[in-house]
């Protein structure tokens, strides 16, 4: 089992400037839906975005300390366009 706050640590480890939510969707631990908000994200598709993401949390998947993760990535200009807050 891996706690938000280690799905969080996780990911800002490989995006440091990263602004991140998790909700553990069953409270089991192991099924999460992350909301990532990144510059590094610019200029990057959907794909190359979650790809990065997905980089972060690798070993934890291939574990299956995680077995399910929804994405949600943004770029603080679009994430400022949904009109959310973090």
């Amino acid at each position: 089992m891996v706690s938000p706050e280690q799905v969080e640590a996780m990911i800002k480890a490989k995006i440091p400037d990263a602004q991140v939510q998790v909700q553990d969707l069953t409270g089991g631990g192991d099924h999460y839906q992350v909301t990532v908000i990144s510059s590094e994200f610019e200029g990057k598709g959907l794909v190359q975005q979650h790809q990065m993401v997905y980089g972060a949390v690798r070993q934890a998947m291939s574990t299956e300390a995680i077995h399910a993760l929804a994405l949600k990535t943004y770029t603080p200009q679009t994430w400022a366009a949904t009109g959310q807050r973090v």
